[in-house]
């Protein structure tokens, strides 16, 4: 069983050359986004934010606030440094703990989901989090196989493999209407909607 402190422990010592390593494909993105409803006026959690690498990416579509939740200090001092638009807003935390004040048109949990230890216990929370109407997107900016080799290769203890999409579409679905389900050669993303 993964400890949290030690994923925070490792996600610290990270955060200095992160961005300089971080790979990402911007279409890739935008198609989580799009699957998410990410768009004009909404309210947005971003859970694992780490440095702030989807920010960008929600200001560019409008959206009236971002909270990004992370449980690492040092990736939220830098997010914390990067942005200073007022809608953005940084939470240094355990997104299982941390009280927000909101509930959220959009929660979105990106190249994160192998690092927290019960899947079902943080499904539920997010549900929870979630307006009506509201979307919970879980993704990956790459195939299944490719993270799982990534998180052997370089994070291991501190994530586990990432389930197969149709697994994660039935855990999801005791809380949401799942609407997108989608694992191939370039990305992994799970969506549901709160009805």
């Amino acid at each position: 069983m993964m400890e949290t402190e030690i994923i925070k422990i490792f996600f610290d010592k990270a955060a200095k050359t992160w961005d300089e390593e971080l790979i990402f494909d911007p279409d890739i993105i935008n198609t989580i986004l799009d699957n998410a409803s990410v768009s004009l006026g909404k309210d947005i959690l971003d859970v694992a934010c780490g440095t702030g690498v989807l920010i960008p990416f929600y200001l560019s579509r409008d959206v009236k606030s971002v909270t990004g939740v992370d449980l690492s200090e040092e990736m939220i001092k830098i997010a914390s440094g990067k942005f200073s638009d007022e809608r953005v807003s940084f939470i240094c935390g355990d997104i299982e703990e941390v009280a927000l004040k909101k509930k959220f048109d959009c929660v979105v949990l990106y190249n994160a989901f192998p690092h927290f230890p019960d899947e079902k216990s943080l499904i539920k929370r997010l549900s929870s989090l979630l307006k009506e109407g509201g979307t919970l997107a879980i993704a990956h900016g790459m195939s299944r196989e490719k993270i799982n080799m990534h998180h052997d290769a370089l994070a291991r203890g501190v994530s586990k493999g990432l389930m197969e999409a149709e697994e994660l579409r039935e855990l999801m679905s005791e809380y949401l209407s799942v609407k997108t389900c989608i694992s191939d050669e370039k990305m992994y993303e799970v969506v549901g909607i709160k009805e």
